[in-house]
């Protein structure tokens, strides 16, 4: 018995097989352009916001040089270290500083080698160099102590907040804010290739849930049910692997929009997690 069918069969399922390696290839090689989209363009600065600010540069452990904003608060109920997220730059964060300013909470927003003007390339390991180098600049060169220091992570950044926040234990920074942010890289993208072998083939970790449990700061997780890009369910997760005391706090909008589209309920969560009672 003959099958005419079969040399077709095995073209297709060579096809499919070639062309599957060749996704694969494609996702390990081009890992890096994946995930981060740096811009070295600033456009714009705190004074666009009528705000008063201080340009500084630091230097990480590695010797790269990183280039920041600081942006004092009149009343400084605290600080916060703000690691953004994978794409553009600091200029592209300035509609949060007024928000933090009516709060009465100094801002550090810093950007990772390879964005804006800070140096070098970014890699998994560097952006959490930077966040420490970050961190060293506010505790060492300004003397602002541990305990007045929120480290806030947006989307990606939250990753690079949570490993810092693991890192600084004794003494333990005020808080860590988790703001649209995954459970891990590596889950999210499992989420989005399913037939990929994702945990064979990623160069990056980026994981937050498995950091938590041994977090001792407390952890405020905000997240839009309306996030098209990180699902809902991340931060839900994210908040339950938190040691108390914890809060979530559900936003609606998209990704980069819910905080701003859910302006006074992520105002009003901010000032109650963050700044003491009586200091509002």
């Amino acid at each position: 018995m003959t099958f005419p069918w079969r040399p077709w069969l095995w073209r297709i399922l060579r096809i499919v097989g070639l062309a599957y390696l060749g996704l694969l290839l494609v996702l390990y090689f081009g890992q890096s352009r994946m995930i981060f989209f740096p811009n070295t363009q600033v456009v714009g600065t705190p004074a666009d916001q009528g705000l008063t600010y201080e340009e500084v540069f630091f230097t990480a452990a590695d010797g790269t040089r990183l280039h920041a904003w600081y942006i004092p608060a009149r009343d400084n109920h605290a600080t916060l270290l703000f690691c953004h997220g994978n794409a553009g730059n600091i200029g592209n964060r300035l509609s949060y500083l007024p928000i933090f300013q009516r709060l009465g909470i100094s801002t550090l927003l810093f950007d990772y080698r390879g964005y804006g003007q800070s140096a070098g390339q970014p890699s998994e390991p560097g952006t959490y160099q930077d966040a420490a180098a970050a961190w060293d600049y506010l505790t060492q060169t300004r003397k602002i102590p541990a305990d007045q220091i929120v480290i806030y992570g947006e989307s990606l950044g939250g990753a690079i907040a949570a490993q810092l926040a693991e890192q600084k234990q004794s003494p333990a920074p005020r808080a860590l804010v988790l703001a649209s942010t995954f459970i891990s890289l590596n889950h999210r993208a499992s989420e989005l290739y399913p037939y990929m072998p994702i945990a064979l083939i990623s160069q990056f970790g980026y994981a937050v849930r498995d950091r938590l449990p041994q977090i001792t700061a407390p952890v405020l997780v905000i997240h839009s049910i309306e996030d098209e890009l990180i699902p809902y369910h991340h931060g839900q997760a994210l908040f339950q692997a938190a040691r108390d005391p914890k809060k979530l706090i559900t936003l609606r909008g998209s990704h980069n929009e819910g905080v701003f589209d859910s302006l006074e309920l992520y105002q009003t969560g901010l000032a109650d997690f963050l700044v003491p009672k009586g200091e509002a």
